[in-house]
This record gives C-alpha cells, sequence and structure tokens, in this order.
C-alpha cells in the first residue's frame, strides 16, 4: 500500500505548528539525528485524511507505536480510552513531567493509555531527556510554563 502524499508545504505548516516537537512524547526534532514523520491522527485505512487537521508531528518511534492505533487500555481504570490527539486533546490537561523531568506521568486515562501504548519513558527516550535536560534542553519551556486557559 502507497503511503498518501501530503506536500512540502502542508508538512512546514505541520512542523510550523507543533513548534519543532514531537506532539506525543514532546521530544525535540532539532536535537535528533532524524527528521520527523507526519503522523495521521485517524490512520488513511480508519477513513482519516491527508487535511492538516488530521495530522501531527511525530518522532519516528512515536509514529511507529501508534501505528493504525486510535485506542488503547488505561491500566489504572482498565478501560479503553482513546489516545491522545493533538487536534483536540490539551497536552498539559493529560501529561506532566516528573519531578527529575525525565518521565512522563499521565494525569488521565488518556495520558495513562498513551504513555504505555507510545511508550513514553522506554529507556532510549530517559536517556536522551537526561542528556537534554543536562544543557538544558528539556523539558520544553511551554511543559512548564504557566497554564494559560484555552
Amino acid at each position: 500500500m502507497s503511503r498518501p502524499w501530503l506536500s512540502e508545504q502542508i508538512q512546514a505548516e505541520v512542523r510550523q505548528r507543533a513548534k519543532g516537537l514531537c506532539e506525543y512524547c514532546h521530544a525535540s526534532e532539532q536535537w535528533q539525528y532524524v527528521q520527523f514523520t507526519i503522523d495521521h491522527i485517524m490512520p488513511v485505512v480508519a477513513g482519516g485524511s491527508n487535511d492538516i487537521d488530521n495530522l501531527a508531528l511525530a518522532c519516528f518511534h512515536c509514529n511507529r507505536r501508534k501505528g493504525r492505533s486510535q485506542a488503547a487500555l488505561d491500566s489504572e481504570s482498565g478501560e479503553t480510552v482513546q489516545l491522545f490527539n493533538p487536534r483536540c486533546d490539551r497536552w498539559r490537561k493529560h501529561f506532566r513531567w516528573s519531578e527529575d523531568c525525565l518521565r512522563l506521568i499521565g494525569t488521565t486515562p488518556i495520558g495513562r493509555a498513551t504513555i504505555e501504548a507510545l511508550a513514553l519513558n522506554r529507556e532510549r527516550i530517559l536517556g536522551i531527556r537526561a542528556a537534554d535536560y543536562a544543557v538544558g534542553r528539556h523539558p520544553p519551556s511551554e511543559d512548564i510554563s504557566p497554564i494559560h486557559p484555552n
């Protein structure tokens, strides 16, 4: 099956809107060796479109782990819930950083299920976060600034 084609303009708009961050794990594309991918939030095979409102910037790992999934199990409640949707969910409502800023903590069923399904606290990303933290590149400033309405 061929991948849906996205124009360079659409890809640039997605990157700009995401401010260069993976919209799931909040890794910065700027410090990675591989360019991030464009994720279809609702997969094309499930009826999703190439419309910019269905696209999110995702690091390779998050995009691969998410795949065609749209829901996952929240281990705390035992319920299957929708995965985090960067177009309609606010990141800071569902996630926060641990005190040492290395681990993501899910504050809602959506956050917990997304962390588990996408392995957002995998060993490799913890090492990257620790190295970035040591040089002041992590966490992203918008993740720690005061919460604003909207």
